[in-house]
């Protein structure tokens, strides 16, 4: 396996990390179907309590994999994986690109 492939797979390592977690699959399958959400309507929808779904998209954040906007006293998170399926993208290409050279 090449040095450049390796460097993007330790690029994606936080993604795989966030989508081990059931609970953060479950925020992720939430933020997909319903768009932009409060904390307060995620946990109206799920069985986690209010911090345990904050600790967790803070996770989510940290990846890239969500965003946050602030309205008044509320945060709005909304599903962003533009860069995480770029990043997923060149993983995969540079896996091929590394196949292709040792056959």
């Amino acid at each position: 396996m090449s040095q450049h492939t390796i460097d993007i797979l330790r690029e994606c390592t936080p993604i795989f990390s966030i989508l081990q977690d059931h609970n953060r699959q479950d925020i992720l399958v939430l933020l997909y179907d319903e768009g932009e959400m409060s904390v307060s309507q995620i946990a109206e929808r799920l069985t986690l309590s209010r911090p345990a779904i904050s600790h967790h998209l803070k996770h989510l954040l940290d990846a890239k994999v969500v965003t946050v906007q602030k309205r008044a006293t509320e945060r709005y998170y909304a599903l962003s994986l533009d860069h995480s399926i770029k990043l997923l993208k060149q993983l995969l290409q540079s896996l091929e690109t590394d196949d292709q050279s040792k056959k």
